[in-house]
């Protein structure tokens, strides 16, 4: 499996993201909208980088019980119910990911919406994976 990172210079600067990401394995996995829900199904966090915090670490926790690491990540939607507090924590945030995984940017984006399925959540975090071996 390999996962090519690609950053055109001519684009702006990849800053916690990368522009594409072309992939090569034999399994392909969809990772379902993960918020900071707990094992109880309440949602936990109190504010955006608390939930963004669990709700990674959720989507991880889908992503290793079906084989795969956070350098597998192809692709990860990050939706939020707001954006503003979003860009505000985009520091904090990108500690957080690369402490839980790592410094191998997926493809994302970041998603305003009105709400999430889970009502207290303020992040939601889905994604896309290629493994080597299936």
């Amino acid at each position: 499996m390999s996962l090519e990172r690609i950053n055109p210079v001519e684009l702006s600067p990849a800053t916690g993201f990368s522009h594409a990401v072309a992939v090569s394995g034999t399994r392909l996995v969809f990772l379902a909208g993960q918020t900071a829900l707990d094992a109880e199904g309440k949602v936990v966090g109190e504010d955006l980088p608390g939930q963004f915090e669990r709700a990674l670490g959720n989507l991880l926790a889908a992503l290793a019980a079906a084989g795969g690491a956070p350098a597998d990540l192809a692709r990860v939607t990050v939706y939020t119910v707001d954006v503003e507090a979003y860009r505000v924590h985009a520091p904090e945030l990108g500690r957080i990911w690369r402490r839980l995984a790592g410094r191998d940017y997926p493809a994302m984006a970041v998603i305003g919406v009105v709400r999430l399925w889970d009502g207290p959540a303020l992040v939601e975090l889905d994604g896309i994976a290629v493994l080597g071996t299936g």
